[in-house]
């Protein structure tokens, strides 16, 4: 007898726990800025109907139901999809949709603009759906890569070629070194043996390998290679349009780089040390 009492309390628990998130996103079209001066035609999706280089993320518990609302306020016609969960739904100027989604899998996800992929999402209309299932302290890193040119073209209605594509700019959540450590959500500050969770999406074209000095992280979520779940490492390959979930529990005080192990990506116009460059702010 008691142990159904038990059951049927973890389940009304369960059920209690979990909400109905109501959240809404807005495609505007501004700039974004590097350090050497150079500016591009820039889209993201946003929190408010306030423009920022940086996308809006949405970060939801494992059970949650997400009631998304996308707004575009651009002059184009757009599209929204959650890569991989939800079909895709075109959004006129000035029009909106609705996207319902059942969060009954952690990880992270990428919500993009799907027109004419990879022109709309390379430009910046890329996000990230976390579904957690912790109350570990959580960091963020969207990361992309940029060629002056491409976004100018994809702007004017045409598509750039690809096959010749050569990044000269890279950034984590639209920033690059040294903003990148003026952002609390990404730039890892804790306390040994503490545990952190990084939520990573590469949104951009090219692979990168983020590698941390001082210690190794445990892979929990690997879109690409589930099977990778469990491994510890120091640097972690992610492939275009996939994510990663990293568990961190740092053993040691101090201030380590990490960076892109690919180092192009530590440049910013042939400036270095810019791009994807950040350090791991650990207190005793």
């Amino acid at each position: 007898m008691m142990r159904w009492i038990f059951m049927l309390f973890l389940l009304l628990t369960t059920k209690a726990e979990a909400a109905t998130v109501n959240t809404s996103l807005y495609i505007l079209r501004d700039s974004i800025h590097f350090d050497n001066g150079t500016s591009l035609p820039y889209a993201t999706f946003n929190a408010t109907n306030s423009y920022n280089a940086t996308n809006a993320r949405i970060v939801v518990d494992l059970g949650d139901q997400l009631d998304l609302w996308v707004y575009n306020f651009d002059t184009d016609v757009h599209e929204f999809r959650i890569q991989g969960q939800t079909s895709t739904v075109s959004i006129p100027s000035g029009d909106s949709a609705q996207v319902l989604y059942n969060c009954n899998t952690e990880g992270v996800y990428i919500f993009h603009d799907p027109m004419n992929f990879p022109d709309n999402a390379s430009v910046g209309l890329s996000g990230m759906l976390v579904v957690k299932n912790t109350t570990h302290a959580g960091f963020f890193w969207n990361i992309k890569e940029h060629q002056v040119g491409y976004n100018s073209t994809v702007f004017t209605g045409s598509s750039p070629d690809w096959m010749t594509y050569y990044p000269e700019h890279f950034t984590i959540n639209g920033m690059s070194n040294p903003n990148i450590n003026n952002d609390p959500s990404a730039r890892v500050v804790g306390n040994v043996n503490d545990t952190i969770y990084i939520y990573m999406a590469n949104t951009g074209q090219s692979i990168h390998s983020m590698h941390l000095h001082g210690y190794h992280a445990t892979i929990v979520y690997s879109s690409k290679d589930p099977s990778h779940a469990g491994w510890s490492k120091d640097s972690m390959p992610i492939f275009p349009s996939e994510t990663m979930v990293l568990e961190l529990v740092p053993n040691q005080p101090g201030e380590y780089p990490v960076h892109d192990h690919n180092l192009i990506g530590t440049t910013g116009g042939n400036l270095y040390p810019q791009g994807m460059f950040t350090t791991l702010l650990i207190a005793p």
